[in-house]
């Protein structure tokens, strides 16, 4: 599926000229990479808002159509406001065809209710992480990883490494080094009876009255 981003040159740059554009409804932002310069650009708020919601939009190789001209490019970075929910600025990475690209896919986790630590063992599954770094050239990049918890116990989990990955995907270096645990399935928690409230201590008798 073809993700098509409109954007427009933008001319004007500081904090005024970018201030005024988020007031016009816009977003500044930039476009770099490959064999081009970078290129600052501006688009719709609202259109961009509602895309950056969707998780392909993340980890897809995208058209941006800036003034007609189009070219293929990967969402780098999105910068928000700290407390509205407000796009402030957007960063695209140019994607040169037959060279590598590193990026961020999302996890998606199945099977955990079937599982015999969930489903026989009474265990809580756990997503412990929830996108991963790949590496692949643009027309391998998969929408997502699935990540198969059907077969674990409780107490066990798995791995990057043990994750199947689509023809053509790699995980980064440093990913393959650590290894770390994406999915797990933890011991049932066991319920802790009430201790009954101590009796209340008995007043001392008083003392005997020297003669």
């Amino acid at each position: 599926m073809e993700i098509e981003v409109i954007a427009a040159k933008r001319d004007l740059q500081g904090t005024g000229a970018s201030r005024r554009l988020r007031h016009a409804g816009k977003v500044p932002g930039i476009v770099y990479g490959g064999e081009a310069g970078p290129v600052q650009i501006e688009l719709d708020h609202n259109a961009l808002y509602h895309a950056l919601r969707k998780e392909a939009f993340h980890a897809s190789v995208l058209t941006l159509n800036v003034d007609g001209a189009k070219e293929s490019v990967l969402l780098r970075d999105s910068q928000w406001h700290p407390y509205k929910q407000q796009v402030l600025h957007i960063d695209f990475q140019r994607v040169v065809k037959g060279q590598m690209i590193h990026v961020k896919v999302p996890l998606h986790f199945v099977n955990a209710e079937t599982s015999p630590g969930v489903k026989t063992g009474g265990g809580q599954p756990h997503h412990i992480i929830t996108e991963m770094d790949i590496e692949c050239l643009p027309r391998d990049l998969p929408a997502f990883i699935e990540v198969d918890m059907g077969k674990l116990e409780v107490g066990g989990a798995v791995h990057a490494n043990e994750l199947v990955l689509p023809k053509g995907v790699g995980l980064v270096a440093h990913i393959k080094h650590e290894d770390p645990a994406v999915a797990s399935v933890s011991a049932p928690k066991v319920a802790v009876a009430e201790e009954p409230a101590e009796a209340a201590a008995e007043p001392a008798a008083p003392a005997e009255p020297k003669e």
